[in-house]
């Protein structure tokens, strides 16, 4: 049975805000078991406000971890399977005419929900792709000159096969640049994958997930985070590695100034997993790969999994030569 959320004090601590981490990363493990360090930046992104693009091949706990998220915080939940003949109308909603008054009345869509999954994204033409963008941007919806706000806090997971293109249209540029981190869940150690065998019953893993948030204590989180000390030396070190991003030979555009206020972002909420109310160079390394390896653009043309183990690579390459504030 679900726990009803308990709610941080209106001006939380760092140690508070990282005690409420803890139970939401606690019940994602119920239901995705040997992934702490996944889970811990998912449950990251969720707290800086930002989207998640999960990309691994089927079957090892994407959309689990999706609904555990939303069932833990206590978030309302829809999920979206991305198809080929999907229209923007099913993800938005529509203007429905009602006979009896002769008006017509918008209808929400699944997106007007507080923490949405698109299952396999880049399975939907371009068009159907660009309904989310406005929404994940700007936490509202346009449909026939009007906007429509949407519940917030408001989190978009994105799902998508990085070795399966049959049937795909690449998310552009401008998509990719709305999601604040992109990661691979991977498949489960051999002990693991054991211990599911024998332990699984024919129960849905997430009935052992309680709810042990809110939205209004994501809330207060994300304002505590927001407002976290980052001093310039560490507003600096974030700089001089986007400049060597941008000056790097392998690589044919580098992180922009949005993927900097990103990276800044998650350090901040990085910051409380060890309690602290500031920023350190250790906080901006340990989500730079999973912020920016998708915002670059490499000049090889490799794909799918090698361009993100690339990616990876030449960031990690860039972050053991920019040196670090002391």
């Amino acid at each position: 049975m679900n726990q009803p959320a308990r709610a941080l004090s209106p001006v939380p601590s760092p140690a508070n805000a990282r005690s409420a981490m803890e139970r939401i990363a606690t019940q994602l493990g119920r239901a995705v078991q040997g992934k702490s360090s996944q889970l811990q930046l998912v449950v990251t992104s969720l707290v800086a406000g930002g989207h998640v693009l999960l990309e691994d091949v089927p079957g090892v706990g994407k959309t689990t971890l999706a609904e555990a998220l939303a069932r833990a915080c206590g978030l309302s939940f829809a999920r979206v399977q991305f198809t080929a003949d999907l229209m923007p109308a099913d993800v938005l909603g529509a203007q429905v005419f009602h006979a009896q008054t002769a008006t017509f009345q918008f209808r929400p869509g699944p997106l007007f929900r507080q923490l949405v999954l698109a299952d396999e994204l880049n399975r939907a033409p371009p068009r159907t792709q660009s309904a989310l963008l406005e929404a994940m941007a700007q936490g509202q919806a346009s449909l026939d000159g009007a906007t429509h706000a949407l519940p917030m806090p408001f989190t978009v997971v994105a799902t998508q096969n990085p070795v399966d293109f049959s049937g795909t249209y690449p998310l552009p540029d401008s998509q990719l640049d709305r999601f604040m981190v992109r990661m691979s869940l991977g498949h489960p150690t051999p002990d693991v994958e054991a211990g599911l065998l024998v332990t699984r019953d024919g129960t849905s893993p997430l009935d052992a997930v309680e709810t042990v948030s809110g939205p209004e204590e994501l809330a207060s989180l994300r304002a505590f985070a927001a407002a976290l000390r980052l001093d310039a030396s560490v507003a600096d070190y974030v700089v001089r590695l986007a400049t060597a991003t941008r000056s790097h030979g392998d690589l044919e555009r580098g992180a922009s100034t949005r993927a900097v206020l990103a990276l800044g972002a998650a350090a901040r909420a990085s910051a409380l997993w060890d309690a602290r109310d500031f920023v350190t160079p250790g906080d901006v390394r340990a989500v730079l790969v999973s912020c920016w390896a998708h915002r670059v653009l490499l000049r090889s043309a490799v794909q799918g999994v090698s361009a993100r183990d690339e990616a990876a690579h030449l960031l990690e390459e860039i972050a053991r030569k920019v040196p670090a504030p002391r």
